[in-house]
């Protein structure tokens, strides 16, 4: 467990996971990223699925998990809408990536739709190289596909 400035960073339960459900309109807006939260990423993935807490609940999630080529692949990772520009999601891939090489992680993948501009920027800020690869995702689908070496250093604010 990671805390800083009164924010826990801890593996997430199930608990978790329900209450990041609940208040998905804090951390997604208008976007309805429901179909993309898979409970049993926390179920069999524990380790590599992060949240965030304060005494005001959940700021903050990473999900995600590794692969056997030792690939820590980011599946989501979300600041609810007051926490956004605190460093909490560079403090949330820090300790993925501390957790994925826990379990010989040498490398770190993610994704996200070529539209989103934000997520793109912020992982160019981590150092990932991004390539928009077409039909990633099926057919007329092209997505961003980040990409890094480890060890990872998100520590700059």
């Amino acid at each position: 467990m990671i805390v800083i400035m009164g924010i826990h960073i801890a593996p997430a339960g199930v608990a978790d996971f329900h209450q990041v459900l609940t208040d998905h309109s804090r951390y997604w807006g208008e976007r309805d990223l429901w179909s993309l939260h898979l409970l049993a990423l926390v179920q069999e993935f524990g380790t590599t699925c992060l949240v965030a807490r304060a005494e005001d609940g959940i700021r903050g999630y990473i999900f995600g998990f590794v692969t056997p080529d030792g690939t820590g692949y980011v599946h989501l990772i979300a600041t609810r809408d007051d926490a956004r520009g605190t460093g909490l999601g560079r403090r949330l891939y820090t300790a993925f990536t501390e957790a994925a090489e826990r379990h010989d992680a040498r490398q770190l993948k993610a994704i996200t739709s070529v539209e989103n501009t934000g997520s793109i920027a912020f992982h160019r800020s981590l150092g990932f190289d991004t390539k928009i690869v077409d039909d990633y995702n099926g057919p007329g689908r092209a997505m961003a596909v980040f990409h890094r070496d480890l060890p990872l250093n998100a520590s700059r604010p």
